[in-house]
């Protein structure tokens, strides 16, 4: 009689099977009737109880997916009404869970400056391709809005962010949009630990905007896009001159907006 081969001892893992709450399936199962478009922006879901009658689960189930959904900007509630409704994530919403996975990867404000660098003169450019007169009236009332209000460093750099937007806005390019949202959201800590330190700071600030305004109105591409350079560069220099390391990790300088030293070597 043959002997029995001996025994092989296996190097097969298996991943452990994931047990989901019985919201984020239902969560799951609206998110997708959302992307592929079968929920349109503006439709209305069913009432709570209708939903959980459909999933088979109980109303405080389908309450929480609906939480989960909102949070996440996919649905709103309108005024005087009960019932969700099917809405698409702002940019800004879009845009936050972005920003804060590069502070927590100490991104500094010189990687802020290069990004700026990179992204924002094309999008002047595109802008002054694709600008329409409402557009240009955005721009041209964000411009306004810092010239006669920056004395107040917190609004002056919400004003900045929101002439970066109007350009971007002007590019009528969704992709471009979302992708400057999140660099815009590290911009403003940025600019607020400068912005009071460089007594040109606002002058210089202003001046450019309404140098890439007027060639936006124009439709001068290389014009704007030269200005857009020009006003980028003008934020590391102003780093520079306030005293504070343009190494620094922007979540920290947001927080100390004393002068830091390099943390890293570039």
């Amino acid at each position: 009689m043959s002997a029995e081969p001996a025994a092989r001892g296996s190097s097969v893992e298996f991943a452990p099977i994931r047990a989901e709450p019985a919201y984020r399936k239902v969560a799951d199962a609206l998110r997708d009737r959302i992307l592929d478009r079968t929920l349109r922006e503006g439709d209305r879901l069913p009432p709570e109880t209708e939903l959980a009658r459909q999933f088979g689960v109980h109303r405080s189930t389908v309450r929480e997916a609906l939480r989960e959904l909102q949070s996440s900007g996919l649905l709103v509630r309108r005024a005087g009404s009960k019932r969700f409704a099917v809405t698409r994530p702002a940019p800004g919403v879009v845009a936050e869970g972005v920003s804060r996975a590069l502070a927590l990867h100490e991104v500094t404000y010189l990687d802020v400056w290069e990004a700026l660098n990179i992204l924002e003169p094309p999008i002047a450019e595109s802008a002054a391709r694709r600008r329409t007169r409402k557009s240009l009236e955005r721009v041209g009332a964000a411009a306004q809005r810092f010239a006669a209000d920056h004395a107040d460093a917190a609004l002056a750099v919400r004003h900045v962010a929101a002439f970066f937007r109007a350009v971007g806005e002007a590019t009528r390019n969704p992709v471009l949009m979302l992708a400057q949202e999140p660099l815009l959201q590290l911009l403003e800590p940025s600019l607020r630990a400068m912005i009071d330190r460089v007594p040109q700071a606002r002058t210089r600030i202003a001046a450019a905007q309404r140098r890439i305004r007027e060639a936006l109105e124009r439709g001068d591409a290389a014009e704007a896009r030269e200005w857009m350079i020009r006003h980028v560069r003008d934020f590391r220099r102003g780093h520079e001159l306030a005293g504070l390391a343009v190494t620094a990790a922007a979540s920290h300088l947001a927080r100390h907006p004393g002068p830091l030293s390099s943390t890293q070597d570039r």
